[in-house]
């Protein structure tokens, strides 16, 4: 039995998560489950799967927390410094990181520090923190475990292979539901349009990164530090039926994929099996249901944010967290439509070219960085973005 406890519960990740805990009760049981604002849907979480805590970030739901779990032995607490200490809670072996956004960073440190178990969900630790949490992660001596499904097929394919054997990687993408756009149609995208994505079921900040193709950029940032492979050979390829989810090419040229439905159960599964493999959480892949497969190059004109975040990964140092934060205050204002589609990159380039890179030392400087660049894309909100 693993003991488990999952942050970002009540996102499409921590749903996902749940789900393959009930279909695998002899095997996983949820120790804590942290929420950001939906305390109805944690509440009812908790009683289904009945952790020893559970956490609201939002401290203005504590008591409604408190009140519909009232009469469970169901520890109740509320705060980011209480979701940070849920990775604390005993027993415990491994913690699902699927907080979205920088606010995954501190939670996941703790995390490492108290030698758990990471499976990782949230890209952003790695995007704003790579060096420093890989450097904990090798320090704790513990698992850290891909939940992306692009990660995951990466480390699915790499199993068993030789040291060094690795020559390059090949991360897919959808393309998302703007892959056909001119540029003249992206101008009048709605956040309506955005967030409906072609394949995946996923949260407004992931599917919009989805359909700007910055989700892809963070993921290369993200692979350049869980596997270890310098800019050069790590590659976008647009694949639009979403089946393979990631390539491996080796030294001698062979190319190894994994394939699989667009479902987040499977990586969210094997993460939690790892080394095994359970029962399936999905049907098995039809090669004659898919059909055909497509590939194309990705047009780093039309979606600037995946040009953005190769500049910011291969500058190192701030400007992944520079990148980052200037990202999610984009993607907030293109939601609440104080922005357009093509806004966000444009913001986003402002953003970074406003920051002197410097070496990334510590997390405290790196949250410090994240909360300048956030007040400074800000600014350029409310002066204009162009």
């Amino acid at each position: 039995m693993k003991n488990i406890a999952i942050l970002g519960a009540t996102g499409s990740i921590g749903s996902s998560t749940l789900e393959v805990v009930r279909n695998n009760p002899d095997k996983l049981r949820v120790r804590a489950i942290t929420g950001g604002k939906k305390w109805q849907q944690l509440a009812k979480q908790a009683l289904e799967f009945k952790p020893d805590l559970a956490v609201i970030a939002d401290k203005s739901a504590y008591d409604l927390l408190k009140t519909a779990l009232a009469g469970t032995s169901i520890k109740v607490e509320a705060g980011a410094d209480a979701v940070i200490a849920a990775v604390e809670a005993e027993p415990l072996d491994a913690v699902v990181a699927a907080i979205v956004g920088a606010a995954g960073l501190l939670p996941v440190m703790a995390a490492i520090e108290k030698g758990r178990q990471i499976c990782l969900a949230n890209k952003e630790t790695l995007v704003v923190g790579g060096s420093l949490v890989m450097q904990a992660i090798k320090k704790a001596d513990v698992d850290l475990l891909p939940v992306d499904s692009e990660h995951s097929a990466i480390f699915q394919c790499l199993q068993g292979s030789p040291e060094k054997s690795l020559n390059k990687i090949i991360i897919t993408a959808s393309g998302g539901p703007f892959r056909t756009f001119s540029r003249e149609q992206l101008l009048a995208v709605t956040p309506e349009q955005a967030l409906k994505h072609p394949n995946w079921d996923m949260g407004g900040k992931i599917t919009i990164d989805s359909a700007t193709l910055m989700n892809k950029g963070l993921e290369i940032i993200e692979a350049h530090w869980l596997f270890n492979t310098d800019y050069d050979n790590i590659e976008v390829v647009v694949h639009p039926q979403s089946i393979i989810h990631s390539l491996v090419e080796f030294s001698d040229g062979s190319v190894i994929a994994q394939l699989g439905w667009p479902d987040m159960r499977l990586p969210i599964q094997y993460a939690l099996s790892w080394p095994q493999r359970w029962s399936p959480p999905v049907p098995a892949l039809d090669l004659v249901r898919v059909g055909s497969m497509t590939f194309e190059a990705p047009d780093l004109n039309r979606f600037a944010c995946l040009a953005y975040a190769i500049e910011a990964g291969r500058a190192g140092g701030i400007m992944p967290c520079v990148l980052n934060a200037a990202n999610e205050v984009a993607v907030a204002a293109f939601l609440k439509r104080k922005i357009g589609f093509t806004e966000i990159p444009a913001l986003i380039r402002r953003t970074m070219d406003s920051f002197t890179n410097q070496p990334a030392k510590t997390i405290g400087q790196l949250l410090e960085v994240d909360t300048q660049a956030r007040e400074k894309a800000a600014a350029m909100l409310t002066n204009g973005v162009n």
